[in-house]
């Protein structure tokens, strides 16, 4: 199984690796008794310099993809002010841009991806070098300061000496984490690595 991420930008290529950890890690399942590894998919990252494609130029992209060899195209991208209504307006356009495909799957990082990092906020505090409390509920951090924003503003407080920079500290906040934190925390992140997971033929998390 050859699946394609279009995603926006470095940050999501770092968490590639992470991803692909974690999905394999769990493709198992039991045969005459014993724990076997199931085939593990391939994940391709299909990079965009800033926010993913839209309307024709999205379903050109996701039709190419598709005729070169990927078995199903997943577009992940920020809930970003293009899509007022979030996530599911910006599921429903993306939907409608690329058509009647069933090989194309959208799914959203709420309100970007960095959400998905403030699960590991004693390991942010430390990077940083800063106290601070926690913002809640990661996925309903909002536009007005989303989260990349407050973890600039949390780096540029402390003592690390550094602005935080997406591709360098999202991997080192996600290194060596258990990412079904996360994952238990943000449910647009669950319906992320679901879709993976049953594209592959694994179990779904609950």
């Amino acid at each position: 199984m050859r699946i394609t991420i279009i995603c926006e930008g470095r940050t999501e290529s770092v968490f590639k690796e992470h991803l692909k950890r974690f999905v394999d890690g769990r493709l198992k399942r039991i045969v005459d008794g014993k724990l076997m590894d199931m085939p593990k998919p391939r994940l391709d990252f299909f990079r965009c310099d800033g926010a993913i494609p839209r309307e024709n130029k999205l379903r050109r992209t996701v039709t190419t993809l598709l005729a070169h060899g990927s078995d199903a195209v997943i577009a992940l991208t920020d809930a970003h002010p293009g899509f007022p209504a979030g996530a599911e307006d910006a599921k429903r356009q993306m939907r409608e841009w690329v058509g009647d495909e069933p090989r194309f799957y959208p799914h959203v990082a709420l309100h970007d991806f960095e959400a998905w990092l403030l699960p590991y906020w004693d390991h942010i505090k430390k990077l940083a070098r800063k106290e601070a409390q926690p913002f809640g509920e990661p996925e309903k951090v909002n536009h007005d300061k989303p989260p990349a924003h407050r973890l600039k503003a949390l780096f540029e407080a402390g003592s690390c000496r550094d602005s935080y920079s997406k591709p360098r500290d999202a991997g080192r906040i996600l290194k060596d984490v258990d990412l079904m934190i996360a994952i238990k925390a943000c449910p647009e992140l669950k319906s992320f690595v679901n879709t993976i997971l049953h594209l592959s033929g694994g179990e779904v998390i609950p």
